[in-house]
């Protein structure tokens, strides 16, 4: 059997996945970039594209293609209960757009891996990868290709492959079932009176968790829902994702919101991860980007930024690899030091955030302080885009405002 070579071998091509072949490419490596998909193809998810994830499609050269195809957010809606909102418009910081962008994953994940192929990395769909093997030079990734056995030879591999877990743990990579946050969603067309906003329901949803409404054009909405299966104690949760997605849009605000709207697909669940903080980054010849490296925001299970930014850094990473020549364990683990430094305490305060808040206890408190404290409300909104220091979200300052109201 024949095996074709190649500096770098992407397993997944969704944005983790494409941004590190994009860039890596970029650098004049030789990439092939793997899934068991052809191109384009459907992905399950919320579609949002925060700042975060605008500022690197925007140096991939996507954000006026993405522009003109997606959906401009201007603010985000909070409903606790009724009577009990906030509205909060997305700030422009740290040289980042001013605004959120909604676009389906479907057209998304194929502009991105189609500038991964337009800077040179080499694409192969249809690829289920069984295993990897080793040699003294790299790794051979094992595999079937339409079904016929193949081997690929890689000086690296990079795996990309989100929340499905059975090649890390065939590998070895992941010892057990992380917790994963249960979600479900579907689109509606018809939907009445949407905004240039996208909307958080913290009500008839089990909490830890929320509803969403992400509007992807003017009648057209992603509607969805994820809770934290670890959530808080004692709380009971719902037999499955489609009871809570059901008792969500037959909830009062989406029931009229819905009222003449038509769901165009079936509702589909999924798991997303959120175990950054204690997940493995790396294996043998082996470096691993977005959810694969449980690279999910605890607070609002968004990744597609985080897995951009993953992309990003692990093929700086290789890039210099290459440059010396080294591919040891010990160069192979830096990485994991690297995402460590870039995300680590961001994802242990917002996971404190959320257990702190995101409760029966605290939520409607929350939302209703930070309606009346506008100091509160700016942090929020700065928090959720990660454009300050989440520690600041359980501060005594803040706690104080939140309990006390000044």
């Amino acid at each position: 059997m024949t095996i074709s070579r190649y500096d770098i071998a992407v397993i997944g091509a969704g944005p983790g996945g494409a941004s590190s072949a994009y860039f890596l490419a970029q650098q004049g490596l030789n990439v092939i970039l793997l899934d068991k998909a052809n191109f384009p193809r459907p992905k399950t998810c919320g579609d949002g594209l925060t700042p975060r994830a605008l500022g690197v499609l925007a140096e991939m050269g996507l954000l006026d293609t993405l522009l003109q195809e997606g959906y401009r957010i201007n603010s985000i809606h909070l409903h606790a209960a009724p009577g009990i909102t906030l509205d909060m418009p997305i700030p422009g910081k740290n040289g980042l757009p001013n605004y959120l962008l909604t676009l389906p994953r479907l057209a998304l994940d194929a502009h991105i891996q189609a500038r991964a192929v337009a800077a040179g990395a080499h694409f192969q769909g249809q690829m289920n990868v069984t295993g990897i093997e080793y040699e003294d030079q790299g790794a051979i990734i094992v595999g079937k290709h339409h079904g016929r056995a193949q081997r690929i030879s890689a000086r690296l591999v990079v795996i990309a492959t989100g929340a499905q877990m059975k090649l890390l743990q065939t590998l070895g990579i992941l010892p057990g079932a992380p917790p994963v946050i249960r979600a479900a969603r579907t689109y509606y067309r018809d939907v009445a009176n949407l905004k240039e906003q996208v909307q958080a329901h913290f009500d008839n949803i089990p909490l830890p968790g929320y509803g969403w409404v992400f509007p992807i054009s003017k009648s057209e909405a992603n509607i969805g829902l994820g809770y934290w299966t670890h959530g808080w104690r004692g709380r009971r949760k719902p037999k499955n994702v489609r009871q809570a997605f059901d008792r969500f849009v037959n909830s009062p605000p989406l029931r009229a919101l819905l009222a003449d709207a038509s769901p165009i697909e079936p509702i589909k669940g999924y798991p997303i991860r959120i175990d950054f903080p204690t997940a493995p980054t790396t294996g043998k010849r082996c470096l691993l980007v977005g959810e694969a490296a449980g690279l999910v925001n605890p607070l609002t299970g968004e990744g597609i930024d985080f897995a951009l930014e993953s992309g990003k850094l692990a093929a700086a990473h290789i890039a210099e690899m290459f440059a010396d020549g080294d591919f040891s364990p010990q160069r192979i683990q830096e990485y994991d030091r690297l995402l460590r430094q870039h995300f680590q305490r961001l994802f242990v305060f917002l996971s404190r955030i959320r257990a702190l808040y995101i409760n029966p206890v605290l939520v409607k408190r929350f939302v209703r302080m930070a309606a009346r404290i506008p100091d509160l409300s700016d942090l929020l909104v700065n928090i959720l885009l990660g454009h300050q220091d989440a520690a600041a979200g359980v501060s005594p300052r803040t706690i104080r405002q939140v309990l006390l109201g000044r």
